[in-house]
């Protein structure tokens, strides 16, 4: 049956999502949710005195909110996939445009002393989440500065505006980057063929060379296999220095804003602003979880160092320097887990082929959660490429989502890998559910006429993380759409997703998720043994760099005026112990900063406690147990933030 459903919507909608509007349309329609975000708040505005109750204070502006989230999609999810770079501009001036409104209509003292009003009133609200949610809004209006002074609140007004606008604008350059080097086969000894393959080739002055991009297929591979050093520190200069010249004004515009923000609100600092609403709570917690963690991790990393300069010693001798560079970090990584651990890279991926890794991991989520997907031919979607699927709940059969994989890069799309939900799951004014939908988006190398599309192991932990992502979204039960699926506090948003990636390390797992590409094998024992040796190889160096992103996060949303470079470069020879090339500046291309993270990048290394203990109790149970798996569906997807 749910095959003949799939088979009767192919070439159709399997939701609500729209992505084939031009740019007229798309400007046109954001006219309209403008209109209705207007619409829906003069309507708040009217409501008198004697009338004002939940269902005409609150719950016109979360109908709106679920009623408008597609459309919304619609409009601004263009930006990030589309192959039209007019649909993205559009796109992207429709995100602007509708933010800056919405912006507007949030500084109403209209609206806000309605709801001031109501919560004065102090009617009783049986229900939890109506509680909640009022709480929550009027948090809101606080931090928005409703509560001061008219001079006051259009600063603030305007100080929202343009971080906003600005930091739709970094994204923007990021996703357009088009970063490149031009390499001779010689200069990129010991790069695998199968990647030098995948690399486009020119002509210069009657030489070939290879169009080494900077997006991750093709840079990370290079530097990291790459024998000769000057090669290495070629790229690795290009690749830190993406987008210095756009974003890096714009990022130190930003950070002086947010903090001349803080300070009208209140707040010393916009670390001490974010980290208010955090589960940290405060910006001394944060330093707290470093400066215990650190140390730890210091004794390690040294002992490792001094490895990897072993290494390189024997490797260059006269022209050891001394020390492990930002572009010989990857590289000495990787001879430590084939000298030390027999582990070789190019082995492994030859039993990861993107096909079987998808498939394979599409059927452990099944099971591991109770539920079912099926595939839908020819669905409607805003690429060739992309893939969609139906969810449905295997006890019931009862369809309760909706899912697309992006998963190759291409000009102007989305430079990383990320889950994108376009439709949530909620309750919508009529009373009716309405189904989730999410993106998965990614960048994995593209597969060839005569090669298929091989990952890495840690690209294999990449796809498991994001799926799991996926699944947050598609299980979400909750009533408010400002609270479905990823919608949690952003310092616990990638605990389900990081206790995930365990299970690419149970040997069971990996079986089902490997196929050897020609042999069609899966991975045998022995390599899972060293591949489970190695897992901690290097482990101190490579978390101080997680630690690093966080500490830098912190340091500058803790000052106005910053040398975004400058701080950056310091800090991570300081905490990495490997230095970064001068006149680059990866902060210019570090999208978490201005993509929702900033002051919180500390939370993927902070949620990284509250997943190993969920993952304690698959443990206990068996990583395959469908009823833990569904415990953890109920408990920890369903509610999602509420």
């Amino acid at each position: 049956n749910k095959t003949i459903m799939a088979a009767r919507i192919a070439g159709k909608n399997i939701d609500k999502l729209r992505f084939d509007l031009s740019a007229a349309e798309i400007k046109a329609q954001t006219d309209e949710l403008i209109g209705q975000l207007k619409a829906t708040y003069d309507q708040i505005a009217n409501v008198k005195e004697a009338d004002r109750t939940f269902k005409t204070v609150v719950q016109p502006l979360v109908d709106f909110e679920s009623g408008t989230a597609v459309l919304n999609s619609n409009l601004t999810f263009p930006q990030h996939v589309s192959t039209d770079k007019e649909i993205r501009d559009a796109s992207t001036e429709a995100a602007t445009r509708y933010s800056e409104a919405a912006i507007e209509q949030q500084m109403r003292v209209d609206v806000y002393q309605v709801f001031k009003y109501y919560q004065d009133k102090n009617e009783k609200i049986e229900d939890e989440q109506e509680r909640r949610l009022l709480d929550r809004i009027m948090r809101e209006y606080r931090r928005s500065g409703l509560h001061l002074s008219e001079e006051a609140r259009n600063q603030v007004q305007e100080m929202f505006k343009q971080i906003s606008a600005k930091s739709i604008a970094f994204a923007k350059n990021t996703n357009e980057d088009v970063s490149r080097v031009l390499l001779t086969e010689e200069q990129l000894e010991g790069v695998p063929a199968n990647v030098l393959k995948g690399f486009k080739q020119q002509d210069e002055n009657g030489e070939t060379k290879y169009i080494v991009t900077m997006k991750y297929p093709d840079a990370l591979p290079a530097i990291r296999f790459a024998k000769k050093a000057e090669t290495r520190k070629i790229i690795d200069k290009c690749f830190s220095s993406r987008c210095k010249d756009e974003n890096t004004p714009i990022l130190e515009e930003v950070v002086g804003i947010r903090h001349r923000l803080a300070t009208t609100l209140g707040y010393k600092t916009h670390a001490d602003y974010v980290l208010e609403i955090r589960m940290a709570k405060t910006s001394e917690t944060v330093q707290d979880f470093y400066k215990h963690l650190r140390p730890k991790l210091n004794a390690l990393a040294q002992t490792e160092l001094q490895a990897m300069l072993r290494l390189k010693k024997d490797e260059t001798g006269a022209q050891f320097d001394g020390k492990i560079n930002g572009w010989d970090f990857s590289y000495y990584d990787r001879l430590i887990n084939e000298k030390q651990y027999s582990v070789d890279e190019q082995q492994i991926k030859e039993y990861f082929p993107l096909e079987k890794v998808v498939s394979g991991t599409l059927e452990v989520y099944q099971d591991l959660l109770s539920l079912s997907f099926v595939e839908v031919k020819g669905a409607h979607t805003w690429y060739s490429e992309v893939t969609a699927y139906q969810v449905f709940d295997k006890q019931s059969s009862q369809l309760i989502g909706h899912f697309y994989m992006d998963l190759f890069p291409r000009d102007g799309k989305f430079g990383h890998a990320a889950a994108f939900p376009l439709q949530p799951g909620c309750i919508l004014a009529d009373g009716s559910r309405q189904l989730p939908s999410s993106a998965m988006v990614c960048n994995f190398v593209k597969p060839l006429p005569d090669a298929p599309s091989l990952l890495k192991h840690d690209e294999v932990k990449t796809f498991f993380h994001e799926f799991g992502h996926i699944m947050h979204d598609i299980c979400a039960l909750a009533r408010y759409s400002r609270w479905a699926g990823t919608c949690t506090e952003v310092d616990f948003v990638e605990c389900p997703s990081q206790m995930l990636e365990n299970w690419c390390w149970d040997k069971t797992v990996l079986r089902r998720i490997s196929s050897h590409y020609k042999s069609g094998e899966p991975l045998p024992d022995d390599i899972v043994d060293k591949m489970i040796a190695a897992k901690n190889a290097n482990s101190g160096l490579l978390n101080l760099r997680q630690v690093f992103y966080g500490v830098y996060d912190q340091t500058i949303h803790t000052q106005e005026h910053v040398d975004s470079a400058g701080i950056y470069n310091k800090l991570k020879e300081e905490i990495t112990l490997s230095g970064a090339q001068e006149g680059t500046n990866s902060a210019a291309s570090f999208g978490h900063l201005l993509g929702g993270y900033d002051a919180s990048y500390y939370g993927y290394l902070y949620s990284k406690v509250f997943s190993a203990d969920l993952f304690d109790q698959f443990e206990k149970s068996g990583i395959m147990n469908p009823a833990m798996g569904m415990r953890y569906r109920n408990f920890i997807l369903s509610p999602g933030g509420s």
